[in-house]
């Protein structure tokens, strides 16, 4: 109990910090509790799945700064698939294709090619934003609402119920995600391959694991949870696609992927947090508690980025290797 308490505190306790806060307002008012602890899941959902594409792909020694990219075209290719042929399952379908096309680009470019890692995302960025602005087109409407799915007994816990288990399929997959990932990074073989590329590369060469070929699986793997990413923002938050509207959320991903710790447990309780504070801002100017421009609350995720990023300074280590091209029999 004490290691999995040791391993998972941050987690713990940032998930305590938003569960007693949502019951400080469940006292205040059930609806105003239930609407920003929805507004939070929200706004955490997204960048949950973006954090994990960074987890996987930096736990194999792949650094991924075009993530924001990654979402960006799955969520214009999902919307504008499902709105074109009529069916919401294309439309997720070629979101997801699209995440890890991408994540495959970058994967052959990174690993194969060994071009610098932090260009080649920059490359997926700066092609994401040009090429979803050229081909955006007003009037386009999805053919369809998602469903919103039940789990039976779980639905009923208060407060918590109907904002986890009674969504989206989108939502509801984060968090199976977040558990099966975690388990299979910890618990299985593939896991821990996974973290021996990442950090010792040439030892695992050694030990007969084919470093290229893992990355190159990983990162391009990744890329579906990018896919997913997307595909909520366009078809499941919003039933829309704006120019923009990944809203730099994968680089604020990297921020929660580093506090995080590169672990996925504690990168969702870092995102859910991040969301909380959304909330609790977007409800005190609502409420006109406090006179604050809509500009200034919209900075408060970056301000939180900027902090986390100070305090999480020299207390968490990256893989050994991340960034580092693998080339073998170099040791």
């Amino acid at each position: 109990m004490e290691r999995l308490w040791e391993k998972n505190r941050v987690a713990v306790i940032l998930s305590a910090v938003v569960i007693v806060g949502m019951y400080v307002f469940w006292f205040m008012g059930k609806a105003r509790a239930e609407s920003m602890l929805t507004s939070a899941w929200g706004f955490a959902v997204p960048l949950i799945l973006a954090a994990l594409v960074g987890v996987v792909g930096e736990r194999s020694g792949v650094v991924n700064i075009g993530i924001e990219g990654q979402m960006l075209i799955s969520a214009f290719a999902a919307f504008f698939g499902a709105a074109l042929t009529g069916s919401l399952i294309i439309g997720v379908l070629l979101g997801l294709g699209a995440g890890m096309l991408l994540g495959g680009f970058l994967a052959w470019t990174a690993v194969k090619l060994r071009t610098d890692q932090i260009i080649a995302g920059v490359v997926i960025n700066i092609a994401a934003t040009g090429i979803t602005s050229f081909f955006y087109k007003q009037g386009q409407t999805l053919p369809g609402v998602f469903p919103r799915w039940e789990i039976p007994l779980l639905k009923d816990l208060p407060l918590v119920g109907k904002v986890f288990f009674a969504n989206g399929p989108f939502a509801l997959a984060t968090i199976l995600i977040v558990i099966v990932l975690n388990y299979l990074l910890f618990r299985t073989r593939w896991g821990l391959r996974t973290r021996a590329i990442g950090e010792y590369p040439q030892a695992a060469d050694t030990a007969g694991i084919d470093v290229i070929r893992m990355r190159l699986v990983n990162v391009t793997l990744a890329g579906l949870l990018a896919g997913a990413a997307g595909a909520f923002l366009s078809m499941e938050a919003s039933s829309t696609f704006e120019r923009g509207i990944t809203a730099d959320r994968g680089f604020l991903a990297l921020a929660i992927m580093i506090f995080g710790a590169w672990k996925p447990l504690q990168a969702a309780a870092a995102a859910l947090f991040f969301g909380f504070a959304q909330a609790i801002a977007s409800q005190l100017q609502a409420d006109k508690v406090v006179d604050i421009p809509q500009q200034l609350i919209n900075t408060l995720p970056y301000v939180l980025t900027l902090i986390v990023l100070a305090v999480a300074a020299g207390r968490v280590r990256a893989p050994a290797a991340e960034g580092v091209p693998f080339v073998k029999g170099q040791g």
